[in-house]
C-alpha cells in the first residue's frame, strides 16, 4: 500500500506539471488576439476562485486562524507570480519566461543565506551557481541580452515571487495548528482575484476577443475554449492534483518533479506555437532545471538538539565504561 500510494502520488505529480505547463501555450494566443496581460491573470485566478469557492466555505476558519498567511499566499503565490509571469511570457517565448520563474528555488536560498541568515549546504549553492550560468545561457548575454530586457525582468520577479511562495509554505507548516493545503489554495485564489481586480481594472476588458477565436500556431481555436483550459485544467486541475501529490510524495520529491513543469512549456510552445530556441538556449535552460533540482534536491542537516541537564550523553557513553573500569 505505501508503495502503491508513492505511485500514485508520482503519477499526480506529473499530470499536475503537464496541466501547469499548458498554460503558458493556452493564455498567449489570446494576449496576442488583444486581450491584456493583467486581464488575462484576472480571468485566470477569477474563474478559479470561483470554481474552488466551495472549498473556501468548507475551510472558513482558516480566516480567523491563518489570516496573514491566506493574505501572503494570495499577493504572492498567486497574484505575483501569475502577473509576472504573463507579462514575461507577453514580450519573450514561452519556454524562456518559465525557465526564468524557475531560478525561484536558487533565489531561496539567496534569501536563507543572506536575509534570514541560515547557512545553506554546498549542493546549494552549487545548484544556485548552474542556474544562474544556465540564465546567462538563456537569455544570451554574450549577444548583449538579446531578448527584450523588461520581459526577462519581469521574469525573474516571477523567480522572486515563487522563491517567497516556498517562505510563506513553510510558514505555515510550523507548529501543531497546520491548515489544510486545499483551503489556502482556495483562499489563496480569492485574495488573488481581489487584488488583481485593483490591478487589473477588469471592467476594461475587451470581451469581443474572448467572443472571437485566437491563432494557437497555424489552427484557429474559439477563445473561450483557451480560457477554459486556463482555468480548469491549468489553474484548477493543476493546483489540486499538485496539492495532492506533495501529500503523498515529500514536497521535496513534489517540487522536483514540477520542474518538468518548464520542459513540458517549451515542448508545448515548441509545437505548437513554433517558437523555436537556439542551442545555447536549450542548454542554458537544461543548466536551469539543472540547478533547481540540485537546489531543491539539497537538504541542510538539521542540528543536534542539546541535552537536557542531568540526561546521559551517548557520546559520552564510552568514556564512562572506561572510567568504570579502570
Amino acid at each position: 500500500m505505501q508503495a502503491s500510494g508513492k505511485n500514485a502520488g508520482l503519477g499526480l505529480a506529473l499530470v499536475s506539471a503537464c496541466a501547469f505547463g499548458g498554460s503558458g501555450v493556452a493564455a498567449k494566443p489570446l494576449i496576442e488576439a488583444g486581450l491584456d496581460p493583467l486581464h488575462m491573470v484576472w480571468l485566470r485566478v477569477a474563474g478559479a476562485a470561483l470554481v474552488l469557492s466551495p472549498l473556501a466555505w468548507r475551510h472558513r476558519d482558516l480566516v480567523r486562524r491563518k489570516p496573514f498567511l491566506l493574505a501572503g499566499f494570495g499577493l504572492v503565490a498567486v497574484a505575483g507570480v501569475q502577473a509576472f509571469y504573463f507579462a514575461s511570457l507577453s514580450r519573450i517565448p514561452v519556454g524562456v519566461a518559465l525557465l526564468l520563474e524557475y531560478l525561484g528555488p536558487a533565489l531561496l536560498l539567496g534569501y536563507i543565506r543572506f536575509v534570514q541568515r541560515k547557512p545553506v549546504t554546498r549542493a546549494a549553492a552549487a545548484g544556485a551557481a548552474v542556474a544562474v550560468v544556465g540564465l546567462a545561457c538563456v537569455v544570451e548575454i554574450w549577444a548583449g541580452l538579446s531578448l527584450d530586457p523588461l520581459g526577462v525582468l519581469l521574469g525573474l520577479a516571477a523567480a522572486c515571487c515563487q522563491a517567497f511562495y516556498f517562505v510563506f509554505a513553510d510558514q505555515g507548516t510550523d507548529g501543531d495548528d497546520v491548515p489544510d493545503p486545499l483551503g489556502v489554495i482556495a483562499f489563496g485564489m480569492i485574495v488573488g482575484a481581489l487584488v488583481m481586480t485593483a490591478i487589473a481594472r477588469p471592467w476594461q476588458i475587451d470581451w469581443q476577443v474572448l467572443g472571437g477565436r485566437a491563432a494557437m500556431g497555424d489552427t484557429m481555436m474559439p477563445a473561450l475554449v483557451l480560457l477554459g483550459w486556463v482555468v480548469l485544467i491549468a489553474t484548477v486541475f493543476a493546483y489540486l492534483t499538485g496539492v495532492v501529490s506533495v501529500r503523498k510524495l515529500s514536497p521535496q520529491v513534489a517540487g522536483v518533479v514540477a520542474c518538468l513543469e518548464a520542459v513540458i512549456a517549451t515542448v508545448l510552445a515548441w509545437v505548437l506555437l513554433g517558437e523555436h530556441l537556439s542551442t545555447p538556449q536549450i542548454v542554458g535552460g537544461a543548466l536551469v532545471l539543472g540547478g533547481a533540482f540540485i537546489a531543491q534536491s539539497s537538504r541542510q542537516t538539521p542540528p543536534t538538539p542539546p541535552t537536557p541537564p542531568g540526561a546521559a550523553d551517548p557520546a559520552a557513553a564510552p568514556e564512562r565504561e572506561k572510567a568504570r573500569a579502570a
